[in-house]
């Protein structure tokens, strides 16, 4: 029970970074959405087609330099259910292509409902003869809110497929300390939530140190983020808010151990917008995303050092 597959990724391309999936129609280049438009019409089934279509464009651009993807729900629940097949198509497409999905779900519930959450983005559906993967996801982003309770369901599961899970601990919006910086006893709550999936961990024994119950840790807190790394040396952490939420690579460099390993950072606009920003056509849309990957993996490593086990 661990993220060792997500850290073989890592190591393998050098690179500590994950893109963000999660776009919108102002995202996506005309030529994309007039094509699906003139196949499905103006309907939802032409808006779901138009991010399917953008996204496997930004996977092919990115896959041998990127070890995972980070599609986040809403952006597809958005384009109603023709939105949910291009997520489903999404992760199989970057499976196909080698890199880890991340599903940014955020969800939070107990007993059986939270049972349904962990069998449908990280195990099997029963379908009574036999059983399917219904999205195929390779980690799921969590909230412990609820307390073990809301975490136990998944657990067996990253068990029993190798699966993983990133708990909400410090998130990267400014107003997370109207909360999670609220004092339990003179601990702050982020540091609770810290300290409890250091309990689902369990006992460690892990092959690069890290279980499969990470945190989400923001960027944008460099002072919490060192802290932690320090205080819970076997959570994985993944670490949204660089770029365009402001943070840059010195922000994020005590999120790493002396291997270079413990996290994986988060670009979602700064990745998938970069082709508005250069001087690029659109359909250089891709390249320029794949461009702006390798240029923050480099700033990146430039500040945490070589990665390697």
């Amino acid at each position: 029970m661990s993220f060792n597959r997500l850290i073989e990724n890592i190591i393998e391309k050098s690179n500590p970074t994950v893109a963000g999936l999660d776009p919108v129609l102002d995202y996506i280049p005309a030529y994309v959405r007039e094509r699906a438009v003139k196949q499905y019409g103006n309907s939802l089934e032409a808006a779901a087609e138009s991010v399917l279509q953008f996204n496997k464009g930004l996977i092919d651009a990115l896959y041998d330099i990127v070890p995972a993807i980070k599609p986040q729900c809403a952006y597809y629940e958005l384009y109603g259910w023709p939105g949910i097949k291009a997520l489903y198509e999404t992760i199989l497409y970057a499976k196909s292509k080698g890199m880890f999905v991340i599903v940014d779900g955020k969800r939070n519930d107990i007993g059986s409902t939270m049972q349904a959450y962990a069998k449908a983005y990280l195990g099997t559906t029963d379908l009574g003869l036999y059983s399917v993967e219904a999205f195929s996801a390779d980690a799921l982003t969590v909230n412990g809110y609820l307390g073990t309770d809301g975490i136990d369901p998944l657990l067996s599961i990253c068990e029993e497929k190798d699966k993983g899970i990133f708990v909400l601990c410090k998130t990267s919006n400014p107003s997370s300390g109207e909360l999670q910086d609220q004092l339990i006893n003179s601990t702050p709550v982020y540091k609770v939530m810290a300290t409890l999936c250091d309990k689902w961990n369990g006992e460690g024994g892990f092959k690069y140190g890290y279980g499969s119950v990470g945190a989400v840790v923001g960027a944008t807190y460099p002072k919490q983020l060192k802290e932690l790394r320090e205080q819970f040396p076997s959570i994985f952490f993944l670490v949204p808010g660089y770029g365009a939420q402001g943070a840059g690579a010195e922000d994020i460099a005590g999120a790493f151990d002396n291997r270079g390993l413990g996290a994986i950072v988060n670009s979602s606009r700064g990745i998938m917008c970069a082709y508005k920003k250069g001087n690029y056509t659109e359909e250089e849309y891709a390249l320029a995303a794949r461009r702006e990957a390798i240029r923050m993996r480099d700033e990146i490593v430039g500040v945490v050092g070589s990665i390697g086990a």
